[in-house]
């Protein structure tokens, strides 16, 4: 806060800065491949046994109602801070028994603090997400696809860089994810806030020429990243200097409030007031009349609300949104998309060895960095339709879900190169569904409930978790496996998850059609959006 005392702009940013930080490193609960072959390893799990850990951690999501219910009550930073101490216990007590300073914790134990762990990213990605929806109400693709890129390259960022320092140790890599996502948390606490949105077409703009600025340096990060992993493996030096070149570019968002500390000073800011000064006369008059009137219209208000059901794009309830066939087809199509991708995430080590890798780190940093372009990419671009055309936004939904489904099949065939091809395609469509399902629900049901309404759809996390990595590709991997000394199990051969991709496959098609149904439903809306934006276009032209 002390670096713009008198700039109340340069905190807003200042505190995107920090959201921005804590997305980076709040996709932890996305590597789990990358220790799991050492905790079956360790208590002699099958890999059902294992799946049913993968779907505890992902149970914690559900648990992100509770940051949803208070998301309203409590300040940024007590989630922040609540999200911090989850992750470090939880994880803290996996890094200590993957680097064998205790022995196995009894398997329902371990599936507790693997919950924990997993419900730590709930309290963060809630913190964050609804506070930045607020903040920048007017830019909300842009928002969630900004935030929600960061949380796909997190992943990427954690296996790197424990890539490049400690040659992929489990233990090592749990020790990152136990110390520095509580630190990053603790950090955010002190400047992530609400604060006002932008009230006129120049802030707006402004916000949109700045979002250009974030997404240009994401994009440098994804490339570096991608660029790092396609190089290697490298020396030591190269490492450490990978290493160092990554902690900068994640440092460079914190140049546009750098940039409104130095340039934009107070004058600026009496400029403005003065600009508006005139107006405080006109507004103390309406804001008179509006008195006079609201009690006159506040009994036939109450009636109306009675008689009318909200209309979508209007504020809702949770009962009121969960009496909405829209609702619940945003739902399903969404456990269509994530529950599958979900599956190839927890199970990427075991599919990996299974087609002959013995490191998957590369694949893990795939989906994560091609998950980031499916993120950025739809976030910007569904904004920018919508504004020339007004496309319904779950048009990319149902996109994604065709591409996905050629990804499927593409592992399915276990061709040479399918596992590259597989990943990158799952990765993308994992990223548009996690970024447009959140913007879109906002602009259906609105903003007031939005901290329960995005947890509430988070649920499908542990539902798709358990569905389709516990049940299904836990069941089915488990037939074909066989078991080894001393216990648990594996499978080598693309007969090993051949079915499992088929069905999800077909998972895809379906939720394409529930998604292109959404899209002709919402159709509406997104006129008036698009007309509304119009309006605000032309004022700054005029």
């Amino acid at each position: 806060m002390l670096l713009f005392p008198n700039n109340i702009v340069g905190e807003k940013w200042l505190g995107f800065v920090t959201a921005i930080w804590v997305q980076a490193i709040c996709g932890n609960n996305y590597t789990f491949a990358n220790y799991s072959d050492v905790l079956k390893s360790l208590m002699a799990l099958t890999q059902m046994q294992l799946n049913n850990l993968s779907v505890a951690k992902d149970v914690g999501k559900a648990f992100g109602i509770l940051s949803g219910l208070v998301s309203d009550r409590w300040p940024t930073s007590i989630i922040l801070m609540i999200g911090a101490v989850l992750g470090f216990i939880g994880y803290g007590v996996q890094w200590l028994v993957v680097s064998q300073r205790i022995a196995p914790l009894p398997y329902w134990m371990m599936c507790i603090f693997l919950c924990m762990g997993g419900n730590s990213s709930t309290w963060m990605n809630t913190a964050v997400l609804v506070t930045c929806m607020r903040n920048f109400s007017k830019n909300r693709g842009p928002i969630s696809g900004i935030l929600k890129g960061y949380v796909g390259l997190s992943t990427a960022i954690f296996t790197d860089i424990c890539t490049a320092l400690f040659s992929s140790d489990p233990s090592k890599f749990l020790l990152m994810l136990t110390i520095v996502p509580a630190v990053i948390c603790f950090i955010a606490a002190i400047f992530l806030h609400e604060t006002p949105p932008a009230s006129t077409s120049t802030e707006e703009n402004q916000e949109t020429k700045f979002f250009n600025v974030f997404n240009l340096i994401a994009v440098t990060v994804a490339v570096y990243l991608l660029t790092f992993d396609i190089t290697g493996p490298h020396k030591h030096v190269i490492s450490m200097i990978f290493t160092l070149g990554l902690l900068i570019l994640l440092a460079m968002p914190l140049l546009v409030p750098l940039y409104l500390a130095i340039f934009k000073t107070s004058p600026s800011i009496d400029k403005e007031k003065q600009i508006h000064e005139p107006l405080l006369a006109e507004k103390i008059e309406k804001e008179n009349e509006k008195e006079k009137e609201k009690e006159e219209t506040c009994n036939k208000v109450e009636e109306d609300e009675i008689k009318r059901k909200p209309v979508l794009g209007e504020e809702h309830t949770i009962i009121e949104m969960a009496k909405t066939v829209d609702f619940w087809v945003l739902f399903v199509s969404f456990l269509c998309g994530v529950g599958t991708g979900l599956c190839v995430m927890n199970n990427m080590g075991q599919m990996g060895l299974a087609l002959g890798y013995r490191d998957v780190s590369l694949f893990i940093s795939f989906i994560s960095i091609w998950g980031f372009f499916g993120r950025i990419l739809s976030g910007s671009l569904s904004e920018y339709y919508i504004r020339k055309s007004g496309m319904p936004r779950l048009v990319w939904n149902a996109a994604s879900q065709i591409l996905m489904f050629f990804g499927y099949i593409a592992l399915a065939m276990a061709l040479p190169g399918s596992l590259y091809i597989g990943s990158m395609l799952v990765g993308i469509c994992y990223g548009v569904r996690l970024t447009i399902t959140p913007a879109a629900a906002s602009e259906l049901f609105g903003l007031k409930y939005y901290g329960l309404l995005y947890n509430i759809l988070i649920l499908n996390l542990p539902i798709g978790s358990f569905l389709f990595s516990g049940l299904i590709a836990g069941y089915l991997y488990d037939i074909e496996a066989t078991s080894v000394p001393g216990g648990g199990n594996t499978c080598i051969g693309a007969h090993c998850f051949m079915l499992v991709y088929l069905i999800m496959a077909f998972a895809c098609v379906m939720g394409c059609g529930l998604d292109l149904l959404l899209a002709v439903r919402t159709k509406e809306l997104y006129s008036k959006i698009h007309i509304e934006r119009n309006l605000v276009n032309s004022q700054v032209q005029h």
